[in-house]
């Protein structure tokens, strides 16, 4: 789902320091030169201090801390189903972004009744250094999930405790020809982030970044398949991006893949094994599992049990 978000300042020539620091500038000099000349120094005085406190605030500002935890207060809550929904929590100040890498993920941590200790688990946020002023974390609850029940019962304005970066993965142009990914359920968000990352720098775009990516995501019943129009919508405007749904309920004229992933899927749908590929893979335990053995038995090199950046078969 598409959200807006506030435009972050990318030279001294942008619009916001146009509106908010050269015209108004421009106006109270010559205010002042018409209404009483001797005041022009003073007035030079203010309108630089002025835009100097603009071009200050307007900066971005990293705020994520590896090794502490910050309190972030809910925004908004965005529901998306029965028990999905994307929080959105607010960053310190409108222009603040997270610092996080593309492809790592943070560290969220709650005191749960009835647990021993704080409870810890990670997410990829589905926003990202492009959207200033918030972060998104896209959410299933589960029964039986400590952290995703607890965020599931905040009420905007509860704060939730955050650190990071962490992981393995840091994304760069270039870094691969081809992706092949394969995601399960809320398994698509460090996809998502990366595809956008890739998206945002083809050279439509300004940028320089020609990689391909295959996805195949795996559902079990239609209604879960987590941010269908973005990604159907991404695939539509980027040649080089191709989604491959798969579903074990599939409803009537499904189309696309059927049951589990399987290795003939991988091979007929992802690049085959060569030096200048990657095959990620996020999931829930088993099925990230099950696709080990399958990449490892179509020839790919045989994945880690902790994933390394250099893997061609890297599990987040």
């Amino acid at each position: 789902m598409a959200t807006p978000h506030t435009i972050k300042p990318t030279s001294a020539l942008s619009p916001q320091y146009v509106t908010g620091v050269y015209i108004p500038s421009a106006l109270l000099l010559v205010g002042v030169a018409i209404a009483k000349k001797e005041w022009l120094p003073f007035a030079v005085i203010i309108a630089a201090l002025l835009g100097g406190y603009r071009f200050y605030s307007n900066q971005s500002r990293k705020i994520l801390k590896p090794d502490a935890y910050q309190d972030f207060p809910l925004k908004e809550k965005i529901v998306l189903s029965h028990n999905v929904a994307i929080y959105r929590f607010s960053l310190p100040r409108p222009n603040d972004i997270l610092g996080l890498p593309i492809g790592q993920h943070m560290s969220v941590a709650a005191t749960i009744e009835g647990q021993p200790k704080e409870v810890v688990r990670s997410y990829t946020p589905i926003s990202s250094d492009e959207n200033p002023g918030y972060v998104d974390l896209l959410i299933k609850s589960y029964p039986t999930g400590n952290i995703s029940k607890h965020v599931s019962k905040l009420n905007i304005g509860d704060t939730l405790k955050i650190k990071g970066p962490k992981g393995a993965m840091v994304y760069t142009p270039g870094m691969v020809r081809h992706f092949g990914m394969i995601a399960g359920g809320t398994g698509i968000t460090p996809m998502l982030q990366i595809i956008r990352a890739i998206i945002r720098g083809r050279p439509r775009n300004g940028g320089q970044d020609t990689t391909e990516v295959d996805l195949l995501f795996a559902n079990v019943n239609f209604e879960d398949i987590l941010l269908k129009d973005d990604l159907d919508t991404l695939a539509k405007e980027d040649d080089g991006f191709r989604v491959h749904y798969v579903l074990n309920n599939p409803p009537e004229k499904w189309d696309g893949g059927v049951g589990f992933c399987t290795p003939e899927m991988i091979k007929e749908k992802l690049p085959a094994p060569a030096k200048d590929i990657k095959v990620l893979i996020c999931g829930p335990p088993p099925m990230v599992n099950a696709m080990k053995e399958a990449t490892d038995s179509l020839g790919y090199e045989k994945p880690r049990r902790v994933s390394k950046l250099q893997d061609q078969v890297f599990c987040f």
